[in-house]
């Protein structure tokens, strides 16, 4: 599983900041799920060989009882609850707060391990206005600059310490790969009807299950068996075990379905189809393509709807997840259990996908074929040359193709090489990427 690391601190001390320095982008918002004016923001960042999950937070003010503010601290309490390390951030500029007083008494009662980043200390980090900052009783003080990056490095490391990068295993594809089980996760907004397809699946003839509890955080791993296959299925719904019910706010996990989508082999995106796609849905979407995941959609409770809320709803899944043509859109009950042998075929056959093996002489004649059918627009003075390809990973498939003056070759076109690739190892249900790397041509350095 991902670290996860929390941002916690009073308004406008600059968190959001600090949260697009982390993930190195201006608006690194994966997951931004509707719901609360001022909900908490999912981001992925990477630290070394390190990768975790970032969770930013409005302004904490865990002494307001009631109104907008309430709620908002509501949300930074269970970013707490989720996350491994929690960083409290403070503005050195407007000194040390009675809210700050509030926050710091409120994380020493969490058990958590917490660090404590005074911002906005560009040029300041030996001055004596860190000094009061001890008062907290929250270790250290970290000068930091969220605006210039100044002390962030060391911020992470000291976050991160401790934590270890994952066994490079994840491709499902090497070794042993055919005895292992097939990680398949079922995400979705709530109510979709997660709980009740998994109960399907666990309660079919020829299905062995048992509980496999992980940390009270974690999300709950289900090994099974169907037909022969091992399989390990990461509930992303809060499923009950016996003698313990999932608290709400656990069920709502955010972090539990990224942390989820990045474990899997293969994704569940499960729709409620009388809710239709909704903005949360693309989120998600948009996070298993990102995280290169082999994803089947799946629209549960397609019973419960008529001809007209059938044809606008698929309607809404060729626009709304057109990033996501290459994957099948089965239509299902859990409830009633139809269309489940459908769903499962196409789970394997996504697996398979992702999992494919390409052997390089294959690669590169459909790559020639390619080329030879259409060939990549001259840039100038420039015509790019594709001269190999081989495989470069697996879970997604990875072809790095090689050549020269590649940098000029247009999105478009690697689209298009996309499609023959796609179309000759029958790939369905997984991203497919493209790397595009260039030789070095000797005649660059000829004078003039």
């Amino acid at each position: 599983m991902k670290p996860v690391i929390a941002l916690v601190g009073r308004p406008n001390v600059g968190k959001s900041t600090l949260f697009n320095r982390i993930t190195k982008t201006r608006d690194a918002i994966v997951a931004d799920f509707p719901g609360l004016t001022r909900d908490r923001h999912y981001g992925d960042a990477r630290f070394g060989d390190i990768e975790f999950i970032v969770v930013d937070t409005g302004g904490f003010e865990p002494e307001r009882p009631s109104g907008v503010v309430a709620e908002m601290a509501k949300q930074t309490r269970a970013a707490v609850a989720e996350a491994d390390v929690v960083i409290f951030v403070a503005d050195i500029r407007s000194g040390l707060s009675a809210q700050d007083q509030d926050i710091a008494r409120y994380l020493r009662t969490q058990g958590k391990r917490a660090l404590l980043a005074v911002n906005k200390a560009e040029g300041m980090s030996d001055s004596p206005a860190l000094a009061e900052f001890h008062e907290l009783g929250m270790g250290e003080p970290h000068p930091v600059s969220a605006a210039h990056g100044q002390g962030v490095r060391s911020l992470l490391e000291a976050a991160l310490e401790g934590f270890e990068a994952p066994p490079e295993d994840v491709s499902g594809g090497e070794g042993d790969a055919a005895d292992r089980p097939i990680r398949l996760a079922v995400a979705g907004r709530p109510n979709a009807g997660k709980s009740t397809l998994i109960n399907a699946w666990l309660g079919e003839e020829r299905l062995i299950a048992f509980d496999q509890p992980g940390t009270t955080r974690d999300a709950i791993h289900v090994p099974f068996e169907r037909d022969g296959r091992h399989f390990e299925l990461i509930d992303t719904a809060g499923l009950r075990r016996k003698g313990r019910v999932f608290e709400a706010i656990e069920k709502f996990s955010v972090v539990k379905t990224l942390q989820a989508i990045a474990d899997a082999n293969v994704v569940v995106l499960l729709i409620d189809a009388t809710e239709g796609v909704s903005d949360q849905d693309a989120h998600i979407a948009g996070y298993i393509l990102e995280s290169g995941r082999a994803v089947v959609v799946a629209i549960n409770k397609w019973d419960a709807t008529d001809d007209y809320q059938r044809q606008m709803l698929e309607r809404s899944v060729e626009s709304r997840l057109a990033f996501l043509k290459f994957a099948p859109v089965l239509h299902i009950s859990a409830l009633k259990r139809t269309g489940l042998t459908a769903l499962w075929k196409s789970l394997l056959q996504a697996h398979a996908s992702a999992t494919v093996k390409m052997p390089t002489p294959v690669l590169t004649r459909v790559l020639q074929e390619a080329v030879a059918h259409q060939e990549p627009r001259r840039e100038g003075r420039f015509r790019p040359k594709m001269r190999y390809a081989h495989q470069g990973g697996m879970n997604p498939p990875i072809v790095v193709i090689h050549g020269n003056s590649l940098e000029h070759v247009p999105a478009s076109y690697k689209r298009y090489l996309e499609g023959r690739f796609r179309e000759h190892f029958k790939l369905v249900g997984t991203p497919l990427r493209i790397e595009l790397r260039s030789g070095r041509n000797p005649f660059d350095d000829r004078g003039g």
